[in-house]
């Protein structure tokens, strides 16, 4: 399964090279709206229904100890971007999670470090801490939205993984197709907010994963946005009236 991430990866890079767009942030628009496509059609014919059938089939414990497994191998990847990204008080809080939760919690089936806040890291938002832009933004087959620091630290994340280490590979591969599952089945609600939000689904995808990334890479805190007009002498910025007393 690792190896097929990284293919469709490549595939992607390889064929962007032949379409163009008028957005700066998303210069392979045409190329990437094709691709929106077809996960569209694959999504509506596949993922979805298995992800309807496992919502309805598993009960609601079920659920819980499910997510709660992949979290914690999730939180394996997180401890290392931590450290790569010199947050040594996150690194140790989410280092605790992952040893608690796989002993006492039996492999994070429990999550018995619930008091401890659970973050969000990857190797795309290091490459981010550390100054790499994003490039263009790109829409991967059957992976969905990501650019090109992000597609480059998913391959970092993916292939030394705590998932992609288990043997024999047939394990390894109903343990990704597993995890996907869970996440499709997750989004079932918050799908139903964009079809009756959006008329563009595509570009609605775009603009908020943008942003969401931004906003992950900068830890919540992003730069604001200066605009054409704005000045960068200070003289320039009216001086604020005083308040009526």
């Amino acid at each position: 399964m690792s190896s097929f991430r990284i293919i469709t990866i490549v595939a992607a890079l390889a064929l962007t090279g032949c379409a163009t767009g008028t957005n700066p942030a998303d210069p392979y628009e045409s190329f990437n709206r094709g691709v929106y496509k077809f996960n569209d059609t694959l999504d509506k014919a596949v993922a979805k229904p298995v992800a309807q059938g496992y919502d309805k089939v598993m009960p609601t414990m079920g659920k819980i100890l499910v997510n709660n497994f992949f979290s914690n191998l999730d939180d394996v990847v997180v401890t290392t971007n931590d450290l790569l990204q010199l947050k040594i008080r996150q690194a140790c809080s989410d280092g605790i999670r992952v040893i608690f939760n796989s002993t006492l919690g039996v492999f994070g089936l429990f999550n018995v470090t619930s008091r401890l806040e659970k973050h969000n890291e990857d190797f795309g938002q290091t490459l981010g801490y550390w100054g790499v832009g994003p490039g263009p933004y790109l829409m991967l087959p059957i992976l969905g939205p990501s650019d090109l620091r992000d597609s480059a630290g998913l391959v970092v994340d993916t292939v030394p993984g705590p998932i992609g280490k288990i043997t024999p590979v047939a394990t390894r591969n109903e343990l990704y197709v597993g995890k996907q599952i869970n996440q499709r089945a997750q989004l079932l609600d918050s799908e139903k907010v964009l079809d009756e939000a959006t008329l563009d689904k595509y570009e609605f995808l775009r603009n908020a994963y943008l942003l969401h990334r931004q906003d992950l890479v900068y830890d919540g805190d992003p730069p604001r946005q200066k605009y054409d007009d704005e000045s960068d002498d200070p003289a320039d910025v009216p001086a604020k009236k005083a308040a009526p007393r």
